[in-house]
């Protein structure tokens, strides 16, 4: 078996493991993993923008005022301070990377999204996730100290039960993996590991996230004994693009951010002031469930978003990208309306971290949507999502740095078993177990639930689980099987939290419990 012993260890090339990769590099040797190509992951696919205080009368209090209200007070105060507080700095560092923000004269143009009371969205047209992902990839790729990894698919962690001498420790050494180019298994060890994995989405049928997001580095630290938290919190995004063809374009936030109004197909009202005096620009999950409920009232397949009413120059400028995707496929935006519908789209829960990316496990550290900061609460306000990368992976840099000595060079650590060598000649089962989990979760877990339909879903999970788990343990292990074991898991922690709360909060809406508890608690669940 092939083995790796870098300094520090990150799973994930997205915003938040580059960020870390880059901050560590000048001191101490990095590895990057990817589980498929470099640039697969959620950051390259965000549209909006990464929301900072950067505008004339706009104030810290004011962004983190908006983040807590979105967060229905699930968040930790303390935690938002800290992002918001430290997010002009993020940007101010990403304009020297090169990421070329939209300009507005000298400044910065800033544009809003829901939720928001300011204009404080610094973008790159519609296409910002992909130009952040570029700068830091470009800037990763040319540090001597930094190794990128494409094709690795993390199986788990590798703990204290892994030394060839055991110690029971629950101390982190790295990760087992998946060469997809190989199909063997090859261990990474360091002194620290960092989880930058992103979130859960394809937990679900419809979801905006790309197709790795397993939910992978949530299961494999729970497995390796690290709490999680609110994992019910799953956001939907209002408006995914609604096309036989196309099942996961977003329509980013700005859409609405800078005039669009959601219509109702066949009479054209505007119906998101019968929900909210914010309208089109309420958070997320009042956008999404007002949506939900005129689709199930009228049965519909979808509602409309409507942006023709402003200049065409005006909206081909600020949305380039989203309008010649949908110009290919026969819509043209600045004349019509977009057919949209909610979809999967954050995961607002994690494994738990504290303001320097710790985990509950020595040697374990996570940033980004793998993790629960406490920065979200019950529901992600618009384009914090980036900047959580950001300033958590600096901060997971700096801790590391800061406590080397803490941080041993990890002993030696067991080969994977080879013994399980048997090709399965029944592959069809993890495609069917893949499409009856997401269409579960959709229909009983989705925007809208009750307790009986997440006792169905959890029953379905048992069942499933005992299967999988009999597969897992007699054949090859292969990406597919490891995403399909992670997925499972992670299905399992989101119907667990959401039978817990018995309120509705946030993204979590039961109508067996319509109300808010006086009080907002986290879900922790402890393995």
């Amino acid at each position: 078996m092939t083995a790796h012993a870098p300094d520090v260890l990150i799973v994930g090339s997205g915003a938040a493991g580059l960020t870390a990769a880059l901050n560590l590099a000048d001191h101490l040797n990095v590895t990057v993993l990817a589980k498929g190509r470099l640039d697969e992951g959620s950051t390259a696919h965000a549209q909006g923008g990464i929301a900072a205080v950067l505008e004339a009368g706009d104030s810290f209090d004011s962004h983190i005022e908006d983040t807590m209200i979105a967060g229905a007070g699930l968040n930790d105060r303390a935690t938002v301070e800290f992002v918001v507080e430290n997010a002009p700095a993020a940007i101010a560092r990403l304009v020297e990377l090169g990421v070329p923000f939209n300009e507005d004269g000298e400044a910065l143009h800033l544009t809003r999204e829901g939720g928001h009371s300011h204009r404080r969205i610094v973008h790159v047209n519609d296409a910002t996730g992909w130009a952040v992902q570029e700068a830091l990839q470009r800037a990763a790729e040319a540090h001597p100290n930094i190794t990128l990894v494409p094709d690795m698919v993390a199986i788990d962690l590798a703990t204290g039960r892994h030394e060839l001498r055991y110690s029971g420790s629950g101390h982190v050494r790295g990760v087992y993996a998946v060469n997809r180019r190989t199909g063997g298994v090859e261990l990474f060890t360091a002194r620290a590991t960092v989880l930058a994995t992103g979130g859960a989405g394809r937990t679900y049928l419809f979801s905006t996230a790309p197709r790795g997001a397993t939910g992978d580095g949530i299961a494999m630290a729970w497995r390796a004994g690290a709490r999680v938290s609110n994992m019910e919190m799953m956001q939907f995004h209002p408006t995914c693009l609604y096309h036989l063809d196309v099942k996961n374009f977003l329509i980013t936030e700005a859409v609405r951010g800078e005039g669009g109004h959601l219509k109702l197909p066949e009479t054209g009202h505007r119906f998101m002031p019968d929900f909210d005096p914010r309208a089109e620009l309420a958070p997320r999950d009042i956008v999404a469930r007002a949506i939900d409920h005129e689709i199930k009232r009228l049965g519909l397949d979808y509602v409309h978003l409507d942006i023709s009413h402003l200049d065409p120059d005006f909206v081909r400028g600020h949305f380039p990208m989203i309008h010649d995707k949908l110009l290919g496929l026969g819509i043209d935006m600045t004349r019509q309306p977009i057919p949209v519908v909610p979809a999967q789209h954050y995961t607002c829960g994690g494994v738990v971290i504290d303001l320097d990316g710790r985990t509950d496990l020595p040697g374990l550290y996570a940033a980004g949507e793998v993790s629960e900061s406490g920065l979200h609460g019950a529901n992600r306000l618009a384009s914090n999502s980036l900047l959580e990368c950001f300033v958590f992976g600096e901060a997971v840099a700096k801790h590391i740095l800061a406590n080397l000595d803490d941080l041993p060079p990890p002993p030696l650590i067991r080969a994977w078993d080879e013994s399980r060598v048997t090709d399965s000649d029944e592959e069809v089962v993890i495609k069917q177990n893949w499409t009856e989990i997401r269409r579960f979760m959709w229909n009983y877990v989705g925007i809208v639930r009750t307790t009986k339909r997440l006792e169905r879903a959890q029953h379905r999970i048992k069942l499933l689980t005992s299967e999988v788990e009999d597969y897992y343990g007699h054949f090859r292990v292969t990406p597919d099987l490891i995403e399909l074991r992670n997925l499972l898991q992670t299905a399992e922690l989101i119907v667990r939290s959401a039978l817990h709360r018995k309120e509705s909060r946030g993204l979590h809406f039961t109508l067996d419990y319509p109300d808010a508890l006086p009080e907002a608690r986290d879900t922790v669940l402890v393995p």
